[in-house]
């Protein structure tokens, strides 16, 4: 209890500090920690070891749930961005029982998604990048980054709270609007064309849904 409690009040300063690149108030929900690691759960079971990448695991809440449904030999990259949020998960790593079996099979890369070296591929990929919080430039740029570190079949599963940048788009001036708009058709011409999986999450605060995205 005293972790969740100490995680909520690090992802509740990082965000009033932070806001456009932490994008949440608070830790994702177990519910929507299930869903966002549906893949890694589900994956098709080769036998082979598999990569898996966490973007923006912010304190990881996420993470104790891929560390769940990690196979014996399967490796874990996190980047994180966020110096506060890199020093919780290196402790949590160390100390948490939930992810100490797993620290020596992860990495944990302090830095941006972009600095990634361009030759390490992922059969699975979870983002917890805030995209509403973006420009549409850097958007389309990240998705491209991802799509480029998936491997062949690979997954890509993200989130969205419902109808946030409708709320947004009504809440901001013209520039804002419009940058919503264009994220709204970057997202959403993407998702026409490689979703295979969306799951609607509402016990979460927001509620949220959860992209599933397969590129080739």
């Amino acid at each position: 209890m005293h972790s969740r409690w100490t995680d909520y009040r690090i992802f509740w300063r990082e965000f009033r500090r932070t806001y456009h690149s932490t994008g949440a108030i608070s830790p994702s929900g177990k519910p929507l920690a299930q869903a966002l690691t549906h893949f890694v759960r589900h994956g098709l079971n080769t036998g082979c070891p598999r990569r898996i990448l966490e973007v923006g695991p912010g304190t990881g809440a996420v993470t104790v749930a891929i560390a769940e449904a990690l196979r014996p030999a399967d490796q874990l990259d996190l980047v994180e961005l966020n110096d506060r949020f890199v020093e919780r998960l290196r402790k949590r790593l160390a100390e948490d029982p939930r992810l100490a079996p797993v620290a020596s099979r992860t990495e944990l890369i302090h830095g941006d998604l972009r600095d990634l070296p361009h030759d390490r591929h992922y059969d699975v990929i979870v983002s917890g990048l805030p995209m509403n919080n973006f420009s549409v430039d850097l958007v389309e740029n990240l998705l491209d980054v991802l799509r480029q570190h998936l491997a062949p079949g690979g997954m890509l599963s993200f989130f969205e709270y419902i109808a946030i940048r409708r709320f947004k788009a009504f809440l901001s001036l013209s520039a804002g609007r419009q940058r919503l708009r264009g994220i709204d058709r970057v997202l959403n011409t993407m998702l026409d064309r490689h979703q295979i999986r969306r799951d609607r999450i509402l016990p979460n605060i927001p509620p949220a849904w959860v992209h599933h995205v397969q590129f080739s």
